[in-house]
């Protein structure tokens, strides 16, 4: 006899749940974490631009959220366990940090920018950061 469907519903979800928890809990912790590093690496102060209605820096900042949260989106997806959403994960933050360095030095003067409010410097730093993400959680979707 194959037992009742809410059985196994309540079964899957009793094994699933805590697992699935557990594993989101450490994208949101390694997401709040990248963040948090990501505000220590860039040049200019977002919460005081934040503050002050600056929106190019909300602009980027918006876009690193996204772009730290894309990689790690794409292992929740595919990663059963927890030490790969947590290696992995701390790649896919290093990656994007890494993005951000380089972009501060190749546009040169970018802190003055951001801080100006200008939306030209803002674009090209997301979409970097946006592009960098989509590659980086591409690259980590097992094969």
């Amino acid at each position: 006899m194959t037992e009742p469907l809410s059985t196994s519903i309540a079964g899957a979800l009793g094994s699933g749940l805590p697992v699935l928890l557990l594993q989101f809990a450490i994208c949101i912790v390694l997401l709040v974490a990248g963040v948090a590093v990501y505000m220590k690496v860039t040049p200019f102060h977002e919460r005081e631009l934040l503050r002050e209605g600056n929106v190019a820096a909300a602009t980027v900042l918006s876009g690193a959220v996204i772009a730290l949260a894309i990689p790690l989106a794409a292992l929740l997806a595919t990663t059963r366990t927890v030490l790969d959403i947590i290696v992995w994960g701390i790649v896919a933050i290093l990656l994007q940090l890494v993005t951000v360095v380089i972009a501060c030095h190749v546009m040169r003067g970018m802190r003055l920018t951001i801080e100006d409010g200008s939306l030209a410097a803002a674009l090209p730093i997301a979409a970097a950061q946006l592009a960098i993400a989509l590659l980086n959680a591409a690259g980590m979707v097992p094969v």
